[in-house]
């Protein structure tokens, strides 16, 4: 069929229209490059997995050197903001009033008992409303204590050891910035909404303006129609895809270490997953409105909950687990993640684009079989 100069012709001026259609009404350019640089800035700044400047109460029963220079450390921390407290009932009043989310306690016989075998203990209370915050706080109080252990090492020059010593090495991501992992789940959500919307509503317009009556009556193929639909937005879903990946990079600084050839060619395979679902949704519904409830709510919603871009898939039910699988941003999450943070590991890449093209044929596929060239 490509192959008739008749057919390319008729392509060409649908796509031409298409074209018209979208400069005589910029709604699809404000969604395309307007829309990404809103939720990103909106999403990338205001969600954060991070503790900063946690107020944490320390109540030392005993002040020396040793605990002067621990609960230095606390102070040092961009982490804490150090409130130091006469005594356990204080800091424990000030954790009930919600003026502080830890407390960190050292004993009378801190120091007396550091150069024992059996060490001396510290107690951190930790506020467990929030769960992940408290994991955190724990997580950067043994941070400061592990460095306060290496400086009175250096210093003392006799070591003060740990029950267990862990070495620990963090790869990917080696200063843990939960932006470098949010951004890119940030943007397969935003490009999921926008692929979807971009088409949700170019078929529901020709059916509720009449226009799609005069092109059935053409000798144009609904193949044609629906190609001469999918090209132009398609141009403008990669512009957007292109506009948000260099957000990420220049304003959010996420690293990207893989291929940037790999990247679009992965791009383009879950655009066309997007766009083949916002096509479908545009022939189904045949009414704008209809059209972009249903594309907000079968596309986004999911993919916000169930990509694995905020909740870690393998915390979930098993059948949520399973219903994960129906989702094209989890596979194009891993996949972003991985291009961004590790680089091409084809390991991860090659199944879930695998996934992805077979989406984006059954998505596309189906959008042409439930396409008819007749009135209804």
């Amino acid at each position: 069929m490509f192959s008739s100069k008749a057919s390319i012709m008729r392509l060409r001026g649908l796509v031409r229209k298409e074209f018209l259609q979208i400069l005589r009404d910029p709604s699809s350019i404000a969604i395309a490059f307007v829309m990404p640089v809103v939720l990103l800035l909106l999403f990338g700044y205001g969600v954060t997995l991070d503790a900063k400047h946690v107020p944490v109460a320390l109540v030392v029963e005993q002040p020396s050197v040793e605990t002067a220079s621990f609960v230095s450390g606390f102070h040092k921390s961009t982490y804490f903001i150090p409130l130091s407290m006469t005594n356990r009932q204080a800091a424990e009043h000030a954790m009930m009033a919600g003026m502080v989310d830890g407390i960190v306690v050292l004993r009378a016989d801190f120091a007396s008992l550091l150069t024992r075998s059996q060490g001396s203990p510290i107690q951190v209370i930790v506020n467990g409303v929030d769960a992940n915050k408290g994991r955190l706080v724990l997580g950067y109080v043994q941070g400061v204590l592990g460095n306060w252990l290496q400086q009175q090492a250096q210093l003392t020059g006799r070591e003060l050891k740990l029950p267990v010593q862990l070495q620990q090495r963090i790869w990917f991501n080696s200063e843990l910035r939960s932006r470098d992992y949010l951004v890119p789940g940030l943007i397969v959500v935003i490009m999921t909404l926008i692929g979807a919307l971009l088409t949700a509503l170019v078929m529901a317009r020709e059916w509720e303006r009449g226009t799609m009556e005069a092109l059935i009556v053409t000798p144009v193929a609904m193949w044609e129609v629906l190609l001469g639909k999918l090209i132009p937005y398609y141009l403008l879903g990669m512009g957007s895809m292109l506009l948000s990946v260099i957000m990420a990079l220049w304003l959010f600084e996420v690293p990207l270490r893989g291929s940037p050839w790999l990247l679009l060619i992965t791009s383009s395979l879950f655009l066309l997953v997007a766009l083949g679902m916002g096509l479908l949704i545009s022939i189904l519904a045949k009414n704008q409105f209809v059209a972009g409830m249903m594309a907000i709510i079968t596309t986004f919603l999911p993919a916000f909950i169930l990509s694995g871009f905020i909740f870690d898939i393998g915390s979930m039910p098993g059948i949520v687990q399973m219903v994960t699988y129906l989702i094209p941003a989890r596979y194009f999450v891993a996949i972003l993640q991985t291009e961004f943070l590790a680089g091409d590991v084809w390991a991860v890449i090659l199944p879930n684009s695998a996934a992805l093209l077979l989406m984006a044929i059954f998505f596309l596929g189906l959008s042409r079989l439930k396409s008819h060239k007749r009135l209804e």
